[in-house]
């Protein structure tokens, strides 16, 4: 299986439940069907958006390829159909967006590669594709996006692209390079989620001296 199959088939499944993750939002807040679509939509194109206008020579990824739409309207549609038996909205949408930030990190690490840009650069832009699906989405139903809390996402992403890097160097076969990574990143991001870790907040004394 060649590479660029690879990171097809994981961007398809990506699209799929981040459109989960974002109707399953839209739902929690009480959206009619047009708004649980359009929540799902920009969350599951959001982030991959964002990184083809970036790269000014590549072309906005979903507008060429109808398949994606079709993935993301069917991750939307089992959002709406089995709404009751995923009625721990909190729960079943923090596992499909942790599923979705391993997903869309490792594709935007890899089309970083294909670019020829550094591997830093690499990593800020697979942080792009698997995290700002979800800040599109959080602004947009009226929530603080998580990015900017003070829990652990971006740098898990970040995290990731760095294995993803070390595995290229050692040169690990696919689909093992990507499942690796991917894995890691999704159960990261949910023992995160369970023992409530985060990063320190900057805080400062507003009382005057």
């Amino acid at each position: 299986m060649t590479m660029e199959t690879i990171i097809e088939y994981i961007g398809f499944i990506g699209l799929f439940t981040f459109a989960i993750s974002g109707a399953l939002k839209a739902i929690n807040k009480k959206f009619d069907p047009f708004g649980i679509l359009i929540i799902g939509f920009v969350t599951a194109v959001g982030g991959g958006t964002i990184r083809d206008i970036l790269l000014t020579e590549k072309s906005v990824f979903w507008l060429n390829n109808p398949t994606h739409l079709f993935f993301i309207l069917g991750g939307v549609l089992i959002a709406i159909l089995f709404k009751n038996k995923l009625n721990r909205f909190n729960k079943s949408l923090l596992l499909f967006d942790a599923i979705g930030l391993g997903l869309f990190t490792i594709t935007g690490n890899q089309i970083g590669i294909e670019t020829g840009l550094h591997p830093l650069s690499c990593m800020v832009l697979g942080t792009i594709t698997g995290s700002f699906g979800g800040v599109l989405r959080d602004v947009l139903v009226n929530e603080t996006p998580v990015i900017f809390k003070k829990e652990i996402y971006a740098t898990i992403s970040i995290a990731g692209g760095a294995i993803y890097f070390i595995l290229l160097k050692l040169q690990v076969d696919n689909p093992i390079l990507q499942i690796i990574p991917i894995l890691l990143m999704i159960i990261a991001r949910l023992l995160v989620i369970k023992f409530n870790i985060s990063l320190p907040q900057i805080r400062y004394n507003d009382e005057n001296p």
